[in-house]
């Protein structure tokens, strides 16, 4: 199972790639924000991340409540923790 995980940007990695560092639960890992760039995207915002892919911008309350669900689902959200720290976008 794939989920959609809260993540929020520390750095701009890549500006004309838009490639961003994000922090999930003390894994940091490069996704792609193109999807919400145009929005405008700023180091600190939180964002909901799938498959290498920020989705959607989303507030801190949301974010905190998003971790809570997914933490009540224990194994299936720490393997997706686990998936997120292998994974690797340069």
């Amino acid at each position: 199972m794939c989920l959609a995980i809260p993540g929020q940007v520390i750095e701009f990695v890549d500006q004309d790639n838009t490639i961003a560092k994000v922090d999930v639960s003390g894994v940091r890992r490069n996704v792609n924000v193109g999807l919400i760039a145009p929005e405008g995207l700023q180091i600190g915002d939180w964002v909901l991340i799938h498959v290498g892919f920020a989705l959607s911008k989303i507030d801190e309350q949301e974010a905190e409540e998003t971790f809570r669900y997914l933490e009540a689902m224990g194994a299936t959200y720490t393997d997706e923790l686990e998936g997120l720290s292998a994974s690797q976008i340069e």
